[in-house]
């Protein structure tokens, strides 16, 4: 009896086992069978594989947050890691990232994409560095994902230096002018100047109305100024070609009677008592903020201005932009643009990811988000930005002033070559350097051009 007992047991372990495994198999093959039977899995794996490639492990993108935000840069990185699900994006991003970045690059341990803006970002240093890859070679058949080839999908053409060498793209098409609350001056009676003469007669007339400081700008920046004043009545006086060889340290260009005279311009200003004195230890939020509160009534900012102070600006306060009058009466105002590039480091980890996030980005689609995001226009054709309600109307009708050619001329800083490289650097800095002694009234406009070939001097040694 026993054995039967036994006997009886171990079948019924077997067939238990034998059931249990037949359960597993069907179970495995329902499984199998739910994903090979939904179309739709199936279409978003072969997708994301043929979209994919073999583009995949980490990605790092530095990019700096400023005045433009983050929300578009969150967009498109999601975006791209749902087109690039094998990809791991890696972010370095915030007010200060440059900085916190720095002993990376150093180290030739850089991230593999850089937005160069900001504060210690520098394209030329960078290039002069060696810092940046070479995109010519992959510029010449790279296209974006809606079938565009990059190399001919910009605003503002790609600049080619040291034989064709092609190190960034231009993502933002940035400029610097004057704005003023246009509802304010409408109100009031203000007069929008359209050159130097007008514009001084506009600040004068501001003054005795209201008892304000019609300029203002941020000495803790100079760079402000630099940019939205000094380089478009640079090229205002002489065109391109005089803004580039000042910025280059020609040292017979700064002693030119052009240089003089946009010089003697802004200490016109100054001494017509025109200018802010408490600029000097402002910060470019506290300009800003001072601009928006009507105790100044012009200030030089990029187009980030609407987007950076939204949270501050009154209901009433309308913004308008008018590129900076220091032209002459009878001559068109001038225009610089200010692109804000990306980059591939050259010691990058993971270039091919890197370009097709290039190819992902510079689309009409991300053109459209780049202007309601940031209230910038992105440096690419065929953007209409006219029939995109989410997009400001300050921008499209700065799109329209900008577009003007009876009004405004646009003259392009290139950027230099060889030994000017470093030369352009120390000029840079000395310009920055004596803004704020000029707009206070510690040196004159000879004594400024004195110093700043000084330095030009001593860099072509």
């Amino acid at each position: 009896m026993l054995r039967n007992f036994l006997r009886r047991n171990l079948m019924l372990v077997l067939f238990i086992l034998i059931v249990g495994s037949m359960i597993a198999c069907s179970s495995n093959d329902e499984t199998v069978s739910e994903e090979s039977d939904s179309g739709e899995a199936t279409e978003s794996t072969e997708e994301a594989s043929d979209t994919d490639g073999e583009i995949s492990g980490d990605f790092e993108i530095q990019y700096f947050v400023g005045g433009y935000g983050d929300a578009w840069w969150k967009e498109v990185i999601a975006d791209f890691k749902e087109a690039y699900p094998n990809v791991n994006v890696i972010e370095h991003a915030g007010p200060n990232i440059n900085d916190e970045m720095k002993t990376r690059w150093i180290s030739n341990n850089p991230p593999d994409v850089v937005y160069i803006d900001g504060d210690g970002a520098s394209e030329t240093q960078m290039i002069n560095d060696g810092q940046l890859m070479d995109l010519s070679d992959w510029l010449k058949e790279a296209e974006t994902t809606d079938g565009t080839k990059i190399y001919d999908a910009f605003i503002t053409p790609l600049e080619e230096i040291d034989g064709g060498k092609i190190f960034s793209l231009p993502l933002a098409f940035d400029t610097w002018g004057v704005w003023y609350d246009n509802a304010w001056f409408e109100k009031e009676g203000f007069t929008v100047p359209e050159d130097f003469d007008s514009w001084i007669a506009s600040m004068v007339d501001i003054k005795e109305k209201t008892g304000i400081y019609p300029f203002n700008t941020t000495g803790n920046y100079p760079q402000y100024f630099q940019r939205g004043v000094l380089y478009p009545a640079f090229a205002a006086a002489g065109g391109a070609e005089l803004l580039n060889d000042l910025l280059n340290g020609k040292v017979e260009a700064w002693k030119s009677e052009e240089a003089l005279s946009v010089l003697k311009k802004v200490q016109k200003m100054q001494e017509a008592d025109l200018v802010d004195p408490a600029f000097a230890a402002r910060s470019h939020t506290q300009s800003q903020m001072n601009f928006l509160m009507h105790d100044n009534a012009f200030i030089p900012v990029g187009f980030w201005l609407p987007t950076e102070m939204k949270n501050d600006t009154p209901d009433d306060f309308e913004y308008g932009f008018i590129p900076t009058p220091m032209n002459d009466p009878g001559k068109p105002m001038s225009l610089v643009p200010d692109l804000r590039p990306v980059a591939i480091a050259k010691e990058a980890k993971n270039p091919e990811a890197a370009k097709a996030f290039f190819e992902f980005i510079f689309t009409e689609k991300y053109g459209q988000k780049f202007a309601e995001y940031t209230g910038a226009i992105m440096n690419i054709k065929d953007v209409d930005l006219s029939v995109n309600e989410n997009v400001p109307a300050f921008l499209k009708s700065v799109n329209d002033t900008i577009n003007n050619p009876d009004k405004v001329e646009v003259h392009e800083r290139n950027t230099p070559e060889g030994d000017d490289l470093d030369t352009s650097i120390k000029i840079s800095d000395e310009v920055k350097k004596q803004i704020v002694p000029l707009l206070l009234g510690k040196i004159d406009a000879e004594e400024y051009i004195e110093k700043v070939v000084e330095v030009a001097e001593k860099a072509q040694k």
